[in-house]
């Protein structure tokens, strides 16, 4: 099998500090729990920001607080910005992230209902998104909530604005969206055109047993307090990188090598970088 690229979500839109003392939220605790899951194995940071009362947010100078704090960190991970931060219908809102240039950001692609919510993507609000991403060379992360979200992002490609190799997250367990089952994760994976870019994640008591199956299957993983905060039944994590970890010794028992991040940036189809020592 390739090697296993692990993405780490350290923050997302809707864990606070009452989950979980150890939640990063300011730029310097973010960039600072991303810097360990690197050293840990990591190599792409799906990076949310929070503004000074921990609500999310899409202000681009946090945005550029973290990238700039990496950068001093000589870490060269993977910079992957969400889309979301707390913006559930104007995709226009969305923009200014995409032209900060980051080398990933999150597409998620099609309409659903997210807790009491409903995040909006009509199709030719995806086709914008899209093509702001191609216009400033951003890979889009494909995010898919359900079945149905891979082949909107397989529409949008045909319109010749997303290009292949494509990479899909697949989000499992999240509330609106599919169950967590391992039938389900075969059935996500059986949607997606061969030669694709796919990984997988389990939300809260799911992250294991999803991520298991997934190194099982040749698939890639994603771990973080965005997806869960607890590391077992009963046990809070205490750091991102504790996850990052555990899968990293995982993966090594299962026989799965771990992708560094520039070989992470080959198999995406990222231009490489200059390789940094940690």
């Amino acid at each position: 099998m390739e090697k296993l690229i692990i993405t780490v979500a350290t923050t997302g839109d809707f864990a606070t500090k009452a989950h979980t003392p150890y939640l990063p939220t300011t730029p310097q605790e973010i960039a600072d729990s991303i810097y360990e899951s690197w050293q840990a194995g990591a190599a792409i940071a799906h990076i949310h920001v929070r503004d000074e009362e921990g609500i999310p947010t899409l202000d681009t100078e946090k945005y550029c607080e973290v990238r700039r704090l990496l950068d001093e960190k000589n870490c060269d991970i993977i910079i992957n910005y969400t889309t979301a931060g707390g913006e559930l219908r104007d995709v226009t809102k969305r923009f200014p992230v995409v032209e900060l240039q980051p080398e990933l950001a999150s597409f998620d692609a099609g309409s659903f209902n997210i807790g009491p919510n409903v995040f909006i993507h009509t199709p030719a609000m995806l086709e914008q998104l899209a093509e702001v991403m191609q216009n400033n060379n951003v890979k889009p992360e494909l995010e898919v909530f359900d079945v149905g979200m891979i082949h909107n992002a397989l529409r949008v490609a045909k319109e010749r604005l997303i290009k292949p190799p494509f990479f899909f997250q697949f989000v499992l367990g999240a509330q609106g969206g599919i169950p967590a089952t391992p039938e389900n994760l075969m059935f996500m994976k059986s949607n997606i055109p061969e030669g694709a870019l796919w990984s997988a994640i389990g939300a809260s008591k799911d992250q294991l047993m999803i991520n298991t199956m997934t190194i099982l299957l040749g698939g890639h993983v994603r771990v973080g307090m965005e997806d869960a905060v607890y590391f077992r039944k009963g046990e809070l994590a205490t750091s991102n990188a504790q996850f990052v970890k555990r899968i990293v010794e995982l993966a090594h028992t299962l026989g799965r090598e771990v992708a560094t991040p520039d070989e992470a940036r080959e198999m995406i189809g990222l231009k490489v970088k200059k390789a940094i020592n940690s």
